[in-house]
């Protein structure tokens, strides 16, 4: 048996973890694995409560992929019964369970997005209705009896929530019994989730003990800060990078954040070594590294992990094209209107276009001078390269584009978004 081998894939697993239980637990399952050819069963839990991940969920992702490397078992549970309840971890007010045709339709826009990190291959994928399912009334409240109220209310949320009068309802205490239940039905060795998830993941542990079952390991894992470094990565903050964005988006927004938050994306997304990320912040701090060549790398590196380098590529050339150059995007969506000569209201056309969601959004922009519009006189003959310093502000919200056909249109609305709309000889629509 390599001693030193064992070390280093211990080492390698409890990377960037923030709390491991514990440590020699997991030495001696190693040890089994190697003397034995037992694999290890790592369990990871998802409740699909949305349509998409985020970065944030793949640091736990990577940790699962870290597991199929050496040759271990990787469990993805599906909540498929638990979503229905609602995870109350991390949370002061009652989540809102979804319904059936939602977790369904979530879950297999999980499967895909997951698949994205995770070797299919070597990935098991249960749904725990399975087995909560067939619980029946009568064995769901032999599982609850095992715990007391004073057990589940030692969560520091819900212990939060009661010294703040806030409501806690039943069904929210039963969530962490049941995806404690998930780790017994697949006799998992290892569990885990992000710190939010901790006393799920150690309740786990105590009914595996119940059941006279081997207690799983504990890890618990950081919980990525999204884009503002401020708030937790979150679709409903806005602060996100989704996985399934386009190359251009995920370039654009890795490139918008802070150096200082550039670094623990790094640690925490990429496998570059803490020695090197050292070493970074020194040359940066001496002035011999340019922050934003190492962005320009993360940026690339986040997208290979979901697409290619070529299109890590072409994305890196269009941010500098627009971003560095000032230029305007070499494709831009386009729109044809029909119109006679008339002016139009700008809010309104770029409300038609869905280029914001509100008409207080495009006043607020306006009013920021981050909108903007050049006419070209010739539709046909758009200029390929555009500088975009010469296109003009739009002075307020009560401006009218005269749109004389046949003309082109070029608009654009914050630092992104940009539209070319063509107008030709037809009553403009009402």
């Amino acid at each position: 048996m390599d001693v030193k081998k064992i070390e280093e894939d211990l080492d390698r697993l409890v990377k960037n973890c923030i709390q491991v239980v514990n440590v020699e637990e997991l030495k001696v399952k190693l040890i089994r694995y190697y003397r034995e050819g037992k694999p290890i069963k790592a369990k990871l839990g998802l409740d699909p409560t949305a349509p998409d991940i985020h970065l944030g969920h793949t640091i736990v992702l990577r940790k699962l992929r870290d597991f199929q490397y050496m040759g271990d078992e990787v469990i993805l549970i599906i909540g498929d019964f638990t979503g229905l309840i609602g995870d109350p971890s991390g949370r002061n007010v009652t989540r809102k369970p979804l319904s059936r045709d939602e977790i369904e339709k979530n879950a297999e826009t999980y499967r895909q997005q997951i698949f994205k990190i995770l070797d299919p291959a070597k990935t098991r994928v249960e749904y725990n209705s399975t087995w909560l399912r067939e619980l029946g009334s009568d064995g769901f409240i032999r599982l609850c009896s095992r715990f007391t109220v004073s057990q589940i209310l030692q969560r520091d949320d819900f212990s939060t929530r009661l010294k703040e009068n806030k409501p806690i309802s039943v069904h929210e205490l039963i969530y962490p019994i049941a995806q404690a239940y998930d780790s017994v039905m697949i006799e998992a060795d290892v569990e885990l989730g992000g710190t939010d998830q901790t006393f799920n993941l150690l309740l786990g542990r105590e009914l595996q003990r119940e059941y006279q079952q081997e207690p799983q390991i504990c890890m618990t894992l950081p919980i990525l800060e999204g884009l503002d470094g401020v708030e937790k990565m979150s679709k409903s903050l806005g602060n996100y990078i989704g996985v399934t964005e386009s190359p251009k988006e995920i370039f654009g927004k890795v490139m918008s954040i802070s150096d200082q938050l550039m670094f623990r994306y790094y640690a925490l997304l990429t496998g570059v070594p803490d020695t090197e990320l050292e070493t970074w912040k020194s040359m940066i701090s001496d002035n011999k590294l340019n922050p934003m060549e190492l962005k320009t790398r993360l940026a690339r590196t986040l997208i290979e992990q979901f697409y290619d380098a070529a299109e890590a590529e072409q994305a890196e050339i269009e941010f500098k094209h627009i971003f560095s150059e000032r230029k305007l995007p070499e494709e831009m969506p386009v729109s044809f209107y029909n119109c006679e000569d008339q002016k139009i209201w700008i809010i309104k056309l770029i409300m038609q276009e869905g280029m914001v969601s509100s008409q207080s959004e495009v006043r607020r922009l306006i009013k920021q001078g981050g909108v903007y519009y050049k006419i070209i006189s010739d539709f046909e003959n758009v200029p390929a390269e555009l500088p975009q310093s010469e296109m003009e502000r739009v002075p307020d919200a009560n401006f009218e584009v005269d749109a004389c056909a046949p003309m082109a249109l070029i608009l654009k609305v914050g630092k992104k978004s940009f539209r070319l709309i063509k107008f030709i000889n037809q009553p403009y629509p009402a």
